[in-house]
């Protein structure tokens, strides 16, 4: 996928997306319109896609944008392969899935999308610590980074592009996958700054150095 970061470029530098966290076109416009050139690779999530649907994404790439679809799809095979699929025809560069949808889901997903778009598959929302995934998942005990580990060789096997994880985890994942997935860190805050509702935060240096390939900031 040429419009993809390689693995020998993952290093130097990390490709940043600034999610469009707002409800409304006027505020999506002004937020992208405002950055001009200084960004030009913008994340639209559940909020702003329930509210607009494609055509947010069209106007997007229509001002010479990436859009990172953030729909985190977990369903059968087939309807996984279907979304992505019209997600890859929107013109979206970047779609992520759920890991728990098991290798079967992503590998749909990835035949759904083919190489005009990547499939990230989420590992363990940054919005959890050990204690709240242990009380869903109705364990006693979680570690974090061996699940996002485990996760993240579903994804492997699934032939995502990458994943989405915290940049806590980020060295255990290279540590035995090396550079096979490209790592999206979600929670990026400036040191000192409010980390709103996310549990597991990193500064956008500090994710650069542990290997991150995207990093995202909220506009909110």
């Amino acid at each position: 996928m040429a419009y993809l970061m390689t693995s020998s470029t993952a290093a130097a530098l990390a490709r940043p997306i600034v999610a469009l966290d707002v409800h409304t076109e006027e505020a999506a416009r002004s937020l992208v319109r405002s950055l001009g050139e200084s960004c030009r690779f913008y994340k639209v999530g559940s909020e702003l896609f329930t509210a607009l649907g494609p055509d947010i994404v069209r106007w997007l790439r229509d001002e010479g944008c990436d859009v990172f679809l953030d729909l985190k799809l977990h369903d059968i095979p087939a309807t996984m392969r279907g979304g992505a699929r019209s997600a890859a025809a929107l013109g979206a560069r970047l779609l992520t899935v759920h890991a728990t949808a098991g290798q079967a889901g992503i590998a749909a997903a990835v035949d759904g999308a083919g190489d005009a778009c990547g499939i990230l598959a989420v590992t363990v929302l940054t919005s959890f610590d050990a204690a709240g995934i242990a009380r869903v998942w109705g364990r006693d005990v979680v570690d974090v980074p061996v699940e996002v580990l485990r996760l993240a060789e579903i994804a492997a096997a699934g032939g995502a592009h990458g994943i989405v994880c915290s940049g806590h985890e980020l060295s255990a994942v290279s540590a035995r996958l090396g550079q096979r997935l490209a790592p999206l860190v979600p929670g990026i805050r400036l040191a000192g700054g409010d980390t709103h509702d996310q549990a597991r935060t990193m500064t956008p240096a500090e994710a650069q150095r542990l290997g991150a390939r995207y990093l995202y900031w909220a506009a909110r």
